[in-house]
């Protein structure tokens, strides 16, 4: 009989309890802004980004929910008579910033905004049992049959996180859980479930290029590029001796492509990459133990001096 995994980060439909489960064993962490998991590190700061984050334990399927719930935050106890200073204002009020008028033109180009999303599949596109619907809320998945009579029930706004309540932008119910806002219904209709999409890539969006920076170690250099929502599925990361050959594509339908050259001489076999929600993460293995000044060998040199592992002589 087929049963779905509660795990976080799984949820798929199984009959096999010995099948291979990778999901997140921790709650979900929010702070200031930032979403992400207890249980490990990438923090992102869309909802999205959040869900996109990949599962970091491997275990079995189960029916039943074993995370953690998160542990409460505990006021200080302070007694009722505590003196509280509170000062002068006029030093602890930050100087308020001016204002800029609403009719003044403000300078740089925007932009352009990615295509909208397809509202229907493509239907000479095949979809693979298992393949969830891409409707937030809706987390109903394709089991093979045919289409006829489907209904899908999902949320057309954005997730909104307030002061410990959580909800979708499109409809008033506010719950304090992660679990019950997930599980909060859907408030618009259609009538089928959007698996695919229109799959088509010929209105990408052309990035020239991305934010990097690096750090370096004696035998590696780990570069970050800053690139969101980047599809694993179709990414393309070849190291050669002196460059990177990258061809990224994202789910809002951008595409970075280039063949980035490097400021040292790199290890092929010995080199790797990982896609985190925000970035491409590279870990260079270095040919020498040479110390990098710049990452790529068109960056403009700093005039900075690196030494790695190598100490002076006294």
């Amino acid at each position: 009989m087929a049963k779905k995994c509660v795990h976080k980060g799984c949820g798929k439909v199984y009959e096999d309890d010995n099948e291979d489960c990778v999901y997140h064993p921790g709650p979900p962490k929010f702070h200031e802004g930032q979403k992400g998991w207890e249980c490990c590190k990438p923090r992102v700061l869309t909802f999205d980004e959040f869900l996109a984050i990949p599962p970091c334990t491997t275990g079995k399927h189960s029916e039943v929910d074993d995370t953690p719930k998160p542990e409460p935050v505990k006021a200080p106890d302070i007694p009722n008579d505590t003196p509280i200073n509170l000062g002068s204002l006029d030093q602890t009020l930050p100087v308020p910033a001016p204002r800029i008028p609403v009719s003044q033109p403000v300078s740089g180009r925007a932009s352009p905004a990615p295509p909208p999303e397809s509202e229907d599949d493509d239907p000479s596109i095949s979809i693979k049992e298992g393949q969830s619907c891409r409707r937030r809320g809706c987390g109903k998945t394709y089991n093979g049959s045919p289409r006829e009579g489907e209904q899908c029930v999902y949320h057309s706004g954005a997730p909104i996180f307030h002061e410990g309540s959580k909800g979708w932008s499109c409809c008033k119910r506010r719950v304090l859980e992660f679990d019950q806002f997930m599980n909060i219904e859907g408030c618009k209709t259609k009538d089928r479930h959007l698996f695919v999409g229109s799959g088509k890539k010929g209105m990408e969006e052309k990035v020239d290029t991305v934010r990097h920076d690096f750090y370096q170690t004696g035998t590696s250099v780990i570069a970050s590029l800053y690139l969101k929502k980047i599809s694993k599925d179709t990414a393309l990361v070849e190291f050669k001796e002196n460059s990177v050959v990258l061809d990224l594509h994202t789910s809002d339908s951008k595409r970075y492509q280039t063949e980035m050259p490097l400021w040292g001489s790199i290890n092929a076999e010995n080199s790797k990459f990982r896609i985190l929600g925000t970035k491409l993460e590279l870990t260079l293995a270095k040919a020498d133990g040479a110390a990098w000044p710049v990452l790529r060998a068109d960056d403009k040199l700093t005039g900075e001096v690196f030494q790695v592992g190598r100490a002076g002589r006294v």
